[in-house]
């Protein structure tokens, strides 16, 4: 039961259920966007929303059409609402630390210190 307990405590797993619920809830904004702007699509072309009956030498590449334009759709508002925002922000956050010097090149400064107050002979 102990094993049981700190597996389902672990940090990793409750992120990724929180993850997971943001994820689904994240999903109806992007459902009613998509569903916002293929219904403007539909409007300005003089039709439904919907691409499924278009068809070319009598084959339906509606379906097609309306799944690349819904994919579209996504991938452009977790562009600029997720990714965008996110990389911005790591990258304001990274340029403000400074990454410490590390052994190497503290050890030289400390010799050049020392050289240059040695007294010479």
């Amino acid at each position: 039961m102990k094993g049981f307990r700190q597996f389902i405590t672990r940090g990793n797993l409750i992120e990724l259920a929180v993850a997971f619920i943001m994820g689904a809830a994240f999903t109806a904004v992007v459902t009613a966007f998509t569903n916002l702007v293929m219904s403007i699509i539909g409007k300005i072309l003089g039709g439904q929303p919907n691409f499924d009956q278009v068809a070319i030498a009598g084959v339906a590449i509606g379906p097609f059409i309306t799944a690349a334009i819904n994919f579209l759709l996504v991938a452009l508002v977790v562009y600029y609402c997720i990714v965008k925002p996110v990389n911005a922000w790591r990258s304001r956050h990274q340029a403000d630390k400074e990454t410490p010097p590390d052994e190497v090149e503290l050890l030289t400064q400390i010799r050049d210190l020392l050289a240059k107050n040695e007294p010479t002979h």
